[in-house]
């Protein structure tokens, strides 16, 4: 299945999918809502592709909780289909400049 943001919304929207045991952990730890990541990847978007990671294909996708809180995701398929959440954060710094832009990005301007 294609990793794209069409196929994502549709495996969330018809509940295909799944946390990772990481995802679970950090989402607890981060205090992030099962509704809240659901919305944020149902209207999300793909701003990094990992065609190369070495769990496999992967991608993080940029969304938005129901208040408006900017929300990341790391999201692939298995091999049966599933969509699999692997992690889920909130972009913050240092490590984020905004929800789009990695710091690190920003170093030479």
């Amino acid at each position: 299945m294609r990793l794209d943001i069409k196929n994502i919304r549709s495996k969330i929207l018809t509940g295909e999918w799944v946390l990772s045991r990481h995802a679970r952990i950090r989402a607890g730890q981060r205090c992030i809502k099962d509704f809240d990541l659901v919305i944020a990847i149902a209207n999300g978007e793909v701003i990094e592709d990992y065609p190369e990671d070495q769990r496999g294909h992967s991608c993080l996708v940029l969304g938005h909780t129901k208040d408006g809180q900017p929300l990341h995701a790391v999201c692939a398929f298995d091999s049966s289909g599933t969509l699999i959440i692997i992690t889920a954060y909130f972009p913050e710094p240092p490590k984020w400049k905004n929800p789009k832009l990695r710091a690190k990005e920003c170093e030479n301007d």
